[in-house]
C-alpha cells in the first residue's frame, strides 16, 4: 500500500492524521478502501456524504429513485432543484464537489435477486441505507454470501437503530430478526414519519461503523444493537449473537443461494390472503384504477371512498372533496358495520399494501363490493391531479 500523502491531503485530512489511530498510514488505508452504499435516501445520504469527506477512495450508490419535494426534509445530499433528478446521478455530483479526489460509481437501478451479487462483488464493505424489508433481507444474505460485512441502520418516527452485520464471527441480519414481520404491521416512514434529524444520527454511525472497520480500530457494533430514542435522547445496546441455527449464517443453512425476497416477506399472510380471495372467486374484480374512480367523480355515480390512512396522512393530502371518509386501518372494525354493501365501496391509502389489506379483510365480512383504488392516493396525485402534494 502506498502510503504517501500530498501536500493537498495532507491539508485536507488533518484533523483525521492528528488522530493516533488513524495517522497517515490509516488515511491512506481509506483512500485504498472501498465502500458500496444501498439507498441513496434519509440514511444513505449522511452515510456517503462522511464517507466521502474521509476520503474513502471508491464509493458506490444504488438508488433506482428520482429526487422528490418530500425527501428533502431529511435526505440531505439534494436541494430544490434535483428535484426530478435520478438520485445517483444528483448524489454523485454533490460528493464530488465535497471531495473531488473520491471515485464514484453509480447504478440508477433497483436491487434484486438477479443483480445483488454482481453489484457487491468487489466492495471492502457495504452500507445498508434501505428502507424496507425485501431489501434488508437481501443486502444481509448478499453480504453473508460474499462475505462481506456491512453497517444496517433503520429508523422510524423518533426511534433508530444501528449495527454491523456479518462479518467473520458476529451475527447476521437474520440471526436478529430471524422472520420479516406481516405485511403492513409495521409502517413505513412514508405512513408513520420520521424526524428529519433522526436519519443524520443513524447514518453518522453507519459512516463511523465503517471507517472503524476499514482501519481496524475501536469497539464494533457486530454484536449490539444500538437502540436509539432521539425524543427522550436515549441510547441503549442490546447483546446480539450468532445464531448457529441461522438459515444463511449458521452452521447447516438452508439459504445458499438469493431468493425471492418480496415473496418471502410477503409469505407469512399468504394462507390469510388466499383464503379471503378465495371465498371471493366470484367477484370480477379487487381493484379500480384512478381514472375509472374519475370517471365516476365526473358521472355523479353513486360509490363510498375510504382512506385508511392516518390522520397526519390525510392532513397531507385527501380526496374529501370526492366524498371520502377518513377511517384508519386500525379503527376499521369498529367501522366496518356501517357501510352500504349496495354500492361500490373503494378503499384506499398511500400507494396500496394497507387498502389491500382493509378489502380482503371486509371482504371476508360479506363486502363483495369492496375495492382497492391502484396506487393509491400517490397514483391519483401522478395521474389526475399533479398539484396535489405527494409524500
Amino acid at each position: 500500500m502506498n502510503t504517501e500523502l500530498s501536500r493537498e491531503e495532507l491539508a485536507r485530512y488533518g484533523r483525521h492524521i492528528s488522530i493516533p489511530e488513524v495517522g497517515i498510514e490509516g488515511q491512506a488505508r481509506l483512500r485504498e478502501s472501498s465502500v458500496l452504499v444501498v439507498g441513496a435516501g434519509g440514511l444513505g445520504s449522511p452515510a456517503a456524504i462522511y464517507l466521502a469527506a474521509a476520503g474513502v477512495g471508491r464509493i458506490g450508490l444504488i438508488d433506482h429513485d428520482d429526487v422528490e419535494l418530500s425527501n428533502l426534509q431529511r435526505q440531505i445530499l439534494y436541494g430544490t432543484n434535483d428535484i426530478g433528478k435520478p438520485k445517483p446521478a444528483s448524489a454523485r455530483d454533490r460528493l464530488t464537489a465535497i471531495n473531488p479526489h473520491v471515485e464514484i460509481e453509480t447504478y440508477h437501478t433497483r436491487l434484486d435477486s438477479s443483480n445483488a451479487r454482481d453489484f457487491f462483488c468487489g466492495w471492502d464493505f457495504v452500507v445498508d441505507g434501505s428502507d424496507n424489508f425485501p431489501t434488508r433481507y437481501l443486502i444481509n444474505d448478499t453480504c453473508v454470501l460474499e462475505k462481506i460485512p456491512f453497517a444496517y441502520g433503520a429508523i422510524l418516527r423518533f426511534e433508530g437503530q444501528a449495527s454491523v452485520f456479518a462479518t467473520e464471527d458476529g451475527p447476521c441480519y437474520r440471526c436478529l430478526f430471524r422472520d420479516p414481520p406481516p405485511p403492513d404491521l409495521v409502517p413505513n416512514c412514508a405512513q408513520a414519519g420520521v424526524l428529519g434529524a433522526l436519519p443524520g444520527i443513524v447514518g453518522s454511525i453507519q459512516a463511523i461503523e465503517t471507517i472503524k472497520w476499514l482501519l481496524g480500530i475501536g469497539g464494533s457494533l457486530n454484536k449490539r444493537l444500538l437502540l436509539i430514542d432521539a425524543l427522550q435522547m436515549e441510547f441503549r445496546n442490546l447483546s446480539i449473537q450468532p445464531d448457529p441455527d441461522c438459515v444463511v449464517c449458521g452452521s447447516n443453512p438452508s439459504i445458499t443461494e438469493l431468493i425471492d425476497y418480496e415473496h418471502f416477506c410477503q409469505k407469512r399472510d399468504a394462507d390469510n390472503v388466499t383464503k379471503s380471495h378465495t371465498q371471493e372467486e366470484h367477484t370480477t374484480n379487487l381493484e379500480l384504477g384512478v381514472h375509472h374512480l374519475k370517471e365516476w367523480i365526473d358521472a355523479g355515480e353513486d360509490f363510498q371512498l375510504i382512506d385508511v390512512r392516518e390522520n397526519h396522512e390525510w392532513n397531507i393530502c385527501n380526496l374529501a372533496e370526492a366524498g371520502a371518509e377518513l377511517i384508519p386501518l386500525a379503527t376499521l372494525p369498529e367501522a366496518a358495520d356501517r357501510f352500504d354493501s349496495s354500492v361500490p365501496l373503494v378503499i384506499h391509502c398511500r400507494t396500496g399494501p394497507r387498502a389491500q389489506q382493509a378489502v380482503a379483510y371486509l371482504r371476508t365480512l360479506g363486502y363483495d363490493n369492496a375495492v382497492n383504488l391502484t396506487g393509491g392516493i400517490h397514483a391519483w396525485a401522478e395521474e389526475i391531479d399533479p398539484e396535489m402534494p405527494i409524500y
